[in-house]
């Protein structure tokens, strides 16, 4: 009896061990396509963002930021951030009750003509986007920041877009 115990015993291991195996092969094998699966689309999102990078490289080109001759003209006016001040200047021409005298539009929609978007190119030129919410268009202004820090804008081209 003692025998036929120790055979049953024997037996019941084996059969434990041998699931035991089964299944740590079956979980491993698994994990182990989650890890390639990861890997893979780790991987690609390496490369996305090498792709962005240079993306925001190409379009930084036209940049003041990225632009140190241009930024050489304002290294006497100790300015933090050049690009944001002149930005921030013409905005302050929003500030006027109606259009934005800098936009050669009236407003169509019954609101005014507001400069929303702004881009320095350099130390001479900006290209702004403005809208009265319904009809919108694009400025090439030419720039001057003088020593006392005042800002000259003046536009030197313009477009409105048509409603299609």
């Amino acid at each position: 009896m003692k025998q036929k115990l120790f055979m049953y015993l024997f037996l019941f291991a084996g059969l434990f061990i041998i699931y035991q195996y089964v299944s740590a092969k079956k979980y491993f094998e698994t994990q182990s396509v989650k890890m390639e699966n990861l890997r893979a689309r780790n991987e690609a999102l390496e490369d996305s963002i090498k792709s962005l990078s240079l993306d925001k490289l190409d379009l930084q080109y036209f940049s003041l930021e990225n632009n140190d001759d241009a930024l050489a003209y304002y290294d006497d006016l100790r300015l933090e951030n050049p690009s944001r001040y002149i930005a921030d200047k013409l905005l302050e021409t929003n500030e006027q009750k109606g259009n934005n005298p800098m936009v050669p539009y009236d407003g169509m929609s019954g609101a005014p003509m507001k400069i929303n978007k702004i881009k320095v190119l350099n130390h001479k030129w900006i290209i702004a986007d403005f809208s009265d919410g319904k009809y919108w268009g694009e400025l090439f202004i030419k720039y001057e920041l003088k020593e006392d820090l005042s800002v000259d804008f003046t536009l030197l081209d313009h477009l409105l877009y048509t409603r299609s």
